[in-house]
């Protein structure tokens, strides 16, 4: 059982991607934002999240947030027109919530951006037990 609740076989980035190219121009946007594809890990006592957003200004155009067990990262990549022909790129707004392991701390979560990668590092104390054990009593 992996520890680590990102990590998933999905076809939702897939699908997402494959309605993005088959809506009508404009009509994309208003079924929500582009999934961000993202990977997960724990290396060396930090729960590790990297997303894949090239090509944005990572201190103007990306916000990372803790909230209880959800980290949340959320990009906007605006589009730049230089010269006319076809584009495959995706613009617009970019989201990815992804829930913590139960012994995430939120103090001390920290952000770098680099190559196009954003890395979220989560420290995380020691493992708690997820269940506890309830006595079951006759009743008369």
């Amino acid at each position: 059982m992996s520890l680590l609740p990102a990590h998933r076989e999905s076809l939702l980035p897939d699908l997402n991607d494959l309605w993005s190219s088959l809506a009508p121009t404009g009509m994309a946007p208003l079924f929500g934002s582009h999934l961000l594809r993202v990977e997960d890990a724990v290396e060396d006592g930090h729960y590790v999240v990297r997303a894949e957003i090239p090509g944005i200004d990572p201190e103007k155009d990306v916000e990372v947030s803790v909230q209880g067990r959800q980290l949340t990262i959320k990009a906007e990549r605006t589009e730049r027109r230089e010269e006319k022909g076809r584009s495959e790129f995706s613009y617009g707004s970019f989201y990815r919530s992804v829930t913590l392991p139960h012994n995430a701390e939120d103090e001390g979560v920290s952000a770098s951006y680099a190559k196009g990668i954003l890395t979220v590092s989560v420290p995380l104390g020691k493992p708690t037990e997820l269940a506890k054990k309830v006595e079951v009593k006759t009743a008369e």
